[in-house]
């Protein structure tokens, strides 16, 4: 199993490009079920949460035609295949996005219960209460979820009692080919969410309050050909971002969009970064200074994302004074701020909350990812190091991160993979 050696401490110096976005292209190659013509979907990342999405597609029969950029045609019409096996779900929670479209437009489908980060419980019962409203008969049987709708699905108007994105997209799915008017109120706001309502009416759906919590969707009967190109990745935009003003740096972000960052560039200036921003570019300047703690309190879109505590808390790590750090959306992801501690930090968890106290300087040590975006926060904190740092389990990384080393090499970090 590779691993990533880090050598610091680094400052972080230059410019990077953005991949497209992991949160954006899984629900939009999902989505590509629900067209009876050809989609071409472009600007998605390298990374194995891709892989598997574009092999479940493969499973159920699609027929795919990636190009030398991975660019893919995608065409759905025709497949005879309606079950998403276990063997390729238990790797990725967003398996479960094909269930709306599977069931939406071929009346049936079979997904095992998916898989994915342990960073808490990630309930999917407003997934199944959504698609029930719009007429689906759902059971559970043997680990798979099986759902029917001979008839077809039918508007309803749905209230989600918590914010969940991936519920929103589901629903969303389902509702551009259900009869008659959907209304789904408490709407995730998220830009991933926006970027995949945008590509359903790229391929012919009507939906309105498109970034507002309540979406109205007027199911029409078929969707059609797309030619569609996946939003800039801002979880990845940030971690850079964060990384650069962990470690004192000055970089320029390219193929972003800074609306999308609000949150994160706000607390970004509150630690004393210099920031400037154009259409599609950030740049940051620390001008060589010590970042300033700041306190982070996660929620659904626009406020802080839940994506980002990880690495605002490995910046909290080495910062001046006293940053806290209130988890809200998922109760297992302050479980990195152990591995955090074993490189000299100074963090007491208590319930949700991680106070973070700024240290001199962090050393080296091993340490072992937990997942995706704690990962990320492991690397920031190995930048930061005096001496070595062997991050474990970065499967994790290569999830949601396209070429990290590379990336951070480029940036004069002294990052490698290594063997097992």
């Amino acid at each position: 199993m590779e691993k990533l050696l880090i050598s610091g401490p680094s400052t972080l110096r230059g410019e990077v490009r953005v991949s497209g976005s992991k949160n954006s292209a899984l629900p939009i190659l999902a989505a590509s079920l629900l067209s009876e013509g050809r989609v071409l979907v472009r600007n998605l990342p390298h990374l194995n949460d891709i892989t598997t999405m574009i092999d479940l597609l493969n499973c159920l029969g699609v027929e795919l035609l990636i190009d030398e950029k991975l660019g893919i045609e995608i065409c759905a019409a025709n497949i005879e295949e309606y079950t998403a096996p276990y063997d390729l779900v238990k790797t990725m929670r967003a398996s479960i996005l094909v269930l709306g479209p599977l069931l939406a437009h071929f009346g049936r489908a079979r997904v095992s219960f998916p898989g994915g980060c342990a960073i808490g419980s990630r309930p999917i019962d407003l997934h199944l209460r959504g698609l029930e409203a719009l007429g689906a008969d759902i059971s559970v049987d043997g680990g798979y979820i099986e759902a029917k709708a001979p008839n077809g699905l039918t508007g309803a108007h749905i209230f989600m009692d918590k914010v969940t994105v991936g519920g929103t997209e589901n629903i969303l799915m389902a509702a551009s080919l259900a009869k008659g008017r959907s209304i789904i109120e408490n709407a995730a706001r998220e830009p991933e969410v926006v970027d995949l309502a945008n590509f359903l009416v790229a391929m012919g759906a009507k939906i309105e309050g498109i970034g507002s919590d309540t979406l109205v969707v007027d199911g029409v009967e078929k969707l059609g050909d797309a030619d569609f190109s996946v939003m800039p990745d801002r979880i990845e935009a940030g971690t850079f971002l964060v990384a650069a003003a962990a470690t004192r740096g000055s970089i320029l972000v390219k193929d972003v969009d800074p609306t999308a960052l609000d949150a994160v560039l706000a607390k970004l200036e509150e630690a004393g970064a210099t920031l400037e921003v154009g259409d599609d570019w950030i740049s940051l300047d620390m001008q060589g200074r010590k970042p300033r703690a700041v306190d982070i309190h996660t929620a659904p879109y626009p406020a802080f994302p839940t994506d980002m505590q990880a690495q605002f808390t490995a910046l909290n790590s080495v910062a001046d004074g006293v940053g806290t750090v209130v988890e809200t959306i998922f109760e297992n992801r302050l479980i990195q701020t152990h591995e955090m501690n074993r490189m000299g930090a100074d963090i007491t968890i208590n319930g949700n909350t991680a106070v973070v106290r700024g240290t001199e300087g962090l050393k080296g040590a091993p340490v072992m990812a937990t997942d995706l975006r704690a990962s990320a926060s492991l690397v920031i904190a190995g930048l930061c190091a005096e001496g070595e740092t062997l991050v474990d389990r970065i499967y994790h990384i290569d999830r949601g991160y396209e070429c990290i080393e590379e990336k951070m090499q480029l940036l004069g970090a002294r990052i490698r993979r290594v063997p097992g």
